[in-house]
């Protein structure tokens, strides 16, 4: 089939891309560009409003909706980050305020969290939107043909005439020309400000437009002109004079970030003398540069670090006015089990070694669920330990908890999710795990046992977090034997949902004539009898609901059957969480026994034999095994069973 498929044109594609790049090209003069921003203002908004602009325009959906703890999930981060919804709800906010031109646009906006949580991310996806956004029609920009900061064109527009511009075409203008293109104003266009040239540009951190990167280095080494340029040697001889703009290269970060972002990498790093240069630039929107004027500049400043290196920084006194002029988003690490499980998915995926090797069902999960559990604080609640949180955390039901119950919880913790294993870590594991000769399959307790084994290598684990962790690892162990024996039960009934359907049917038939204090038929004779109250107990008891508590559920049964009806949708055995979890329990109790025998018997007889080549296929056909994987998942089981 593949030899028969047809393949892509290089040249073909080559010139495709070449076609849409021309078609992004746009130049004409000052007077064209005003006539295209009178009709669409937005082309000349600010830094802010454009990222803004880029996130909203990708959608936004309600976490938790009309709950206390409701949150928006922005869906132009969504496909890269799980977890951190709270975290990113916070720096969308920050843009929605700098949008409207509040005091928040000056400040420096700042990602505090532990290493693997995410902040670099958040970083290069708002970096990499920008340079596909201001490709398309609605995030098009344009700056003045030869500039080296890529200005805005309306910076030509002078001061005095600004007031009647936003008051006819509703067009607001800040800033003024940098050194250059005041230079090229009067020389090279002779005042005739609608005539100086206008292009169109696309941001692209490569080729150093609109998106600026500083990482710092050897505080001796490293020069201020790296953010704010530096003289042109190559002219300064011909010109002579160091306060010409054409003896200076206008090429510093901060330069070329102008209209969009400047990244600092790890800031609190940096030499005073930088952090100096980022007050005047947060502040006042202004770049000084040597022998010239305040240069504005519009962008947006982002950084990351680490917890320790921002608590000595908010510990120095001589950086009280830089503290002030950032605002600081603290970036932990996810706390969701499903969403961990996301994150490993998304970075193995990245790997060609899954062609050839298969991960078992469930063993991302259990790495997860260690994981998560290494992050969170030990519950104060006496009712409550580590497991139920972490169910909690992920949306589960938990017997006896509601979810303002996970609201109480978060607010008791002090620095919770900015410790414990991060994804790097397990991801480094699971692929130690995987790289061993003759592997072809990895289980959830190879996976447990590649973290275990990893623990001496981690410099940063100390002998009370390894002791913490194993007792973690054994909790991940126990929930996983939980999952094993019900996904083995599970596929021991050929026709499951038909007999956990029948079972609920009959349940839901004696809880109606209970609660309406009704007589039920006998399917025989047709007399009248009455409801089947040993039935009933066998199910609630499997969830453990006391015979003071039977009525309570029964009641709270038939208020969920009726509310289905209202809405018209049939109420299956899985409507409720808290039922499904009876009748599955109950079924499984009734086939312990055979499950039991079948799958520790040594020398199975050809009976056996049968039922464990059919639990093997509906493991390999429904549930996502393989041969090899079906068969450690049962001699697993049958070894827990006979204990």
């Amino acid at each position: 089939m593949e030899e028969n498929k047809p393949r892509l044109n290089l040249s073909d594609m080559l010139g495709a891309y070449r076609r849409e790049r021309e078609e992004l090209k746009w130049e004409g003069s000052f007077h064209e560009y005003f006539e295209l921003v009178s009709q669409n203002p937005r082309l000349a908004q600010l830094s802010h409003a454009r990222v803004c602009n880029m996130i909203l325009s990708a959608g936004v959906e309600k976490i938790n909706e009309g709950s206390l703890d409701e949150i928006n999930r922005y869906k132009f981060f969504s496909e890269e980050l799980y977890g951190i919804d709270e975290a990113v709800d916070q720096i969308v906010d920050y843009f929605k305020s700098a949008a409207q031109r509040l005091e928040v646009r000056k400040r420096i906006l700042l990602l505090m969290g532990p290493v693997g949580g995410g902040k670099s991310t958040i970083v290069t996806m708002l970096k990499r939107g920008l340079e596909k956004w201001t490709r398309l029609p609605e995030g098009a920009v344009y700056a003045i043909k030869g500039c080296p900061m890529h200005e805005e064109p309306l910076h030509l527009i002078p001061a005095e005439l600004r007031p009647d511009i936003e008051k006819h075409y509703g067009i607001y203008i800040e800033g003024e020309l940098c050194p250059q293109c005041r230079y090229n104003l009067e020389h090279n266009y002779g005042g005739r400000h609608e005539d100086m040239l206008i292009e169109r540009i696309c941001f692209s951190e490569k080729d150093r437009v609109g998106i600026g990167t500083f990482a710092p280095s050897d505080p001796k080494s490293q020069d201020i002109t790296e953010l704010t340029g530096s003289i042109d040697l190559s002219t300064i001889g011909e010109i002579g004079v160091e306060s010409d703009p054409r003896a200076y290269r206008f090429d510093g970060e901060l330069n070329i970030a102008n209209r969009g972002v400047m990244e600092f990498i790890e800031i609190l790093k940096s030499d005073e003398k930088f952090l100096y240069s980022l007050l005047t630039l947060s502040q006042e929107q202004n770049i000084k540069t040597g022998r010239f004027a305040m240069i504005y500049a519009d962008e947006v400043i982002m950084s990351h670090t680490n917890e320790s290196e921002y608590t000595a920084f908010v510990g120095n006194r001589k950086s009280e006015a830089l503290q002030d002029r950032m605002i600081m988003v603290k970036v932990p690490y996810n706390l969701k089990v499903t969403q961990e499980e996301r994150i490993y998915e998304k970075l193995l995926n990245q790997s060609e070694v899954l062609r050839n090797i298969h991960i078992a069902p469930h063993t991302l999960r259990v790495a997860a669920m260690f994981a998560v559990m290494t992050r969170l604080e030990e519950p104060k609640k006496a009712n409550v330990d580590i497991v139920k949180k972490m169910k909690l955390y992920d949306g589960e039901d938990v017997e006896g908890f509601k979810s303002r119950d996970v609201k109480e919880l978060k607010a008791e913790t002090v620095r919770e999710g900015m410790d414990g294993i991060s994804p790097r870590y397990i991801i480094n594991r699971l692929s130690n795990a995987l790289v061993k000769d003759g592997v072809t399959c990895i289980t959830p307790i190879d996976a447990l046992r590649a973290i275990k084994d990893g623990f001496e290598q981690h410099t940063g684990i100390n002998a009370e977090q390894r002791e913490r962790y194993m007792n973690l690892i054994s909790l991940a162990r126990r929930e996983y034997d939980e999952i094993a024996k019900l996904e083995v039960q599970r596929a021991f009934v050929y026709s499951f949902e038909e007999m956990a359907k029948n079972m609920c049917n009959s349940y839901l038939d004696n809880v109606e004539a209970y609660c309406n204090k009704e007589k039920l038929k006998d399917p025989i004779t047709e007399e009248p009898i009455e409801p089947d109250e040993r039935l009933m107990r066998s199910i609630e008891e499997q969830i453990g609901i006391s015979e003071n508590a039977k009525n309570t559920f029964r009641q709270e049964i038939l208020i969920r059957i009726s509310s289905y009806s209202r809405k018209g949708k049939s109420f299956e055995y899985n409507s409720h969480e808290r039922l499904k979890e009876a009748i599955e329990k109950k079924i499984f109790a009734d086939l312990k026994d055979v499950v039991k025998i079948t799958t520790s018997a040594k020398t199975p007889d050809n009976d056996q034999l049968r039922r464990i080549n059919e639990v093997i296929d509906r493991l390999v056909t429904d549930h996502g095994y393989t041969a090899e994987s079906a068969n450690d998942l049962l001699r697993y089981v049958g070894t827990l069973l006979s204990r």
